[in-house]
């Protein structure tokens, strides 16, 4: 998965918004196994990746050269996905920004939600592992062919 900036080919990096460790490891793993070789950044809440995208705080900052796509969960600490992707859809900079929600979530309502705020893909993560981990893989199969703007301004 790559962007273009100036003529030149840039690898887009994942960011995972996940609160469970397992679900996180587990998410990279799958994502390698299938021939993802992306940067993968790790978020514990709504609220880490928001700073990491607005540049704020004292954690690790957007760089306004990258690309960048995002795997969401919906409920997390903090800041909860629904909040995270509202203010990323409502940011001028940040709305480009390609957004997949990865959950357990299937109320068919917080989904209509989702789509409504503009997240571009819902996956709902199946609570089996090996149904988990095949969604995974298809995902990262997807995820090889994709491409990413760059998200340049300092958003926020």
């Amino acid at each position: 998965m790559d962007s273009q900036l100036n003529g030149k080919r840039t690898p887009v990096s994942i960011l995972i918004t996940e609160d469970d460790d397992g679900h996180a490891a587990l998410i990279e793993w799958q994502l390698r196994e299938a021939g993802v070789d992306n940067p993968m950044m790790r978020f514990c809440n709504g609220q880490e990746v928001w700073n990491f995208l607005t540049r704020c705080g004292s954690g690790p900052m957007r760089s306004t050269e990258d690309a960048y796509l995002m795997l969401l969960d919906l409920r997390m600490p903090i800041m909860d996905g629904l909040e995270v992707l509202r203010n990323v859809k409502a940011d001028p900079v940040l709305k480009t920004l390609p957004v997949i929600m990865l959950t357990t979530t299937d109320d068919p309502q917080e989904i209509e939600a989702c789509y409504r705020l503009g997240c571009n893909v819902y996956i709902t993560k199946p609570v089996a592992f090996a149904q988990f981990a095949e969604a995974l893989r298809r995902l990262g199969l997807i995820l090889t062919i994709v491409q990413a703007p760059v998200v340049a301004g300092a958003g926020g």
